[in-house]
């Protein structure tokens, strides 16, 4: 017992010790944060006053960085600002601006390089970087509630990503903000990730997933970009109550994908809702696509898919399929079409006779847009009404045995308005 009580004894007169040992420096306007650097012992806080500082910094120890009422350290448009090279740093409330433009060096307004795990950049306004921050071989990385904008007149090629992680693991990105990037978060060969609560607009996809598995991506609101998210030769990820709209060519791409879970997303006024190219084995469930140029684009060998209990409501073309057989959809709770023009006799909220999503003419309309001055036409209705009557005319399709009558989401007319714009 007395044993006991002396390693006791021991372990907090050591935790006391190393706690006595912390010490805090202060950095005042017009002096050098690079300097309080070297000074500083592992585990110090170093806090830095208000004022624009000059500076490239280079973080070799366990240091917390703090900065007051927002001072700015400025890279005079060269080389990082910030590098953190040593595990458990942690740099927070500063802003940081005007990083080199050289994107082979891959110059960032933070560069978290190879080893330096644990850091954590928070509340932290990143401007007229390359790269916001670059994080490559570092894992447990959280960065939460920046606002992060990169170059903005440079083209969207000459641009960095307001993200970029490379061979990392278990990261946390949370709740920033990110525009006018070339991607918004761009994630390659990483996993165990967590992305929740961020906005990404302006860039040319918001998130953009290469060779990265068993991920989250929720609660994220991603709008006015070229894409909104892009899942590429990837699997076992989650993609839940997300939010993708106004987004110029597709709101979620899932392409070259297995395993996923796709869930309560809202995707709205994009050009094509959905594109799922080459995926197998995904799960879409209790999604709302709505008045989207194209509500789902599917091709190329997409197939074991999962998609049950969604809203299809308002898109100008429902699917755009390319396919050598039916793909059925809705097996279980059924999917809302509002183009379907069946009916439910016995009221229990699926439709009597199936949903067909494209018939050849669609597919004709697809092939020669410009036949659409003879869409309703008598000689493209009479078409169009050989081809449900001669199966040798019928284009493959999705088929929906029995869809759901009503839609699910509560706010359907909410996003269905807020689409036009």
């Amino acid at each position: 017992m007395c044993s006991a009580l002396r390693v006791a004894f021991l372990s907090i007169t050591l935790l006391l010790t190393g706690t006595a040992a912390a010490a805090e420096l202060h950095v005042a306007a017009g002096e050098s944060i690079a300097a309080a650097i070297v000074r500083a012992q592992p585990g110090d806080t170093i806090r830095v006053a208000r004022g624009l500082y000059r500076e490239h910094l280079r973080i070799e120890k366990p240091l917390t960085l703090i900065g007051e009422n927002m001072p700015t350290i400025s890279g005079d448009m060269s080389g990082d600002v910030i590098r953190i090279a040593s595990p458990d740093v942690r740099v927070e409330g500063f802003v940081v601006r005007d990083s080199g433009d050289d994107l082979e060096k891959q110059q960032a307004g933070i560069y978290i390089q190879p080893g330096a795990h644990r850091a954590v950049v928070r509340n932290n306004q990143l401007a007229y970087n390359l790269f916001g921050l670059w994080i490559e071989k570092a894992n447990d990385v959280v960065v939460e509630k920046n606002r992060i904008a990169g170059k903005r007149d440079y083209l969207s090629p000459n641009r960095g990503n307001g993200i970029q992680l490379y061979n990392t693991q278990g990261a946390k990105i949370l709740d920033n903000h990110i525009s006018y990037s070339r991607d918004g978060i761009y994630v390659d060969v990483s996993h165990h990730a967590l992305f929740r609560g961020n906005e990404i607009h302006d860039s040319r996809y918001g998130t953009h997933y290469m060779n990265s598995y068993f991920n989250t991506w929720e609660k994220n609101f991603v709008h006015h970009n070229r894409g909104g998210l892009a899942l590429m030769e990837v699997h076992d990820q989650v993609v839940r109550n997300n939010i993708a709209w106004a987004n110029t060519d597709h709101g979620i791409m899932l392409r070259t994908i297995q395993r996923a879970e796709v869930s309560g997303n809202i995707i709205a006024g994009n050009g094509r809702g959905f594109f799922i190219y080459d995926a197998q084995d995904n799960t879409l469930t209790g999604n709302l696509v709505v008045r989207n140029e194209v509500g789902v684009h599917l091709s190329a060998g997409s197939w074991h898919n999962l998609v049950d209990g969604n809203d299809f409501i308002g898109n100008h073309e429902g699917v755009r399929y390319v396919g050598a057989k039916d793909e059925v959809w809705g097996p279980k709770a059924g999917n809302h079409w509002s183009g379907y023009l069946g009916w439910d006799r016995n009221g229990d909220g699926r439709g009597d006779v199936p949903f067909e999503a494209a018939d050849l003419v669609d597919r004709l309309m697809w092939r020669y847009p410009a036949a659409r001055v003879l869409l309703n036409s008598p000689a493209v209705e009479t078409l169009r009404l050989a081809a449900r009557q001669f199966p040798v005319l019928r284009a493959p399709t999705v088929v929906e045995p029995s869809p759901a009558m009503r839609p699910r989401h509560p706010d359907w007319r909410y996003w269905l308005e807020r689409a036009r714009h």
